[in-house]
């Protein structure tokens, strides 16, 4: 079985939308605060946008974890 994981950050747009972002494996040891501080300079930079829609505050952030099981129907 492999586990995966992923820190999924979100973020609100100019119009209202709920737009995410996601970074694979992030550190065991990464803080709440450190993901905090990374989201606001994000939205602050303008560093990414949805449709030239700019990102204008953090919503949430999670670290999902994702096991796979694959079978060999061979």
């Amino acid at each position: 079985m492999e586990t995966k994981k992923r820190l999924v950050m979100s973020f609100k747009t100019e119009l209202g939308k709920k737009v995410s972002i996601s970074v694979d494996e992030p550190r065991e040891d990464i803080s709440q605060g450190e993901i905090k501080n990374a989201m606001q300079v994000i939205v602050d930079k303008k560093v990414f946008s949805d449709n030239g829609d700019d990102l204008t505050a953090c919503i949430d952030a999670r670290v999902v974890e994702t096991n796979t099981q694959e079978f060999d129907l061979a």
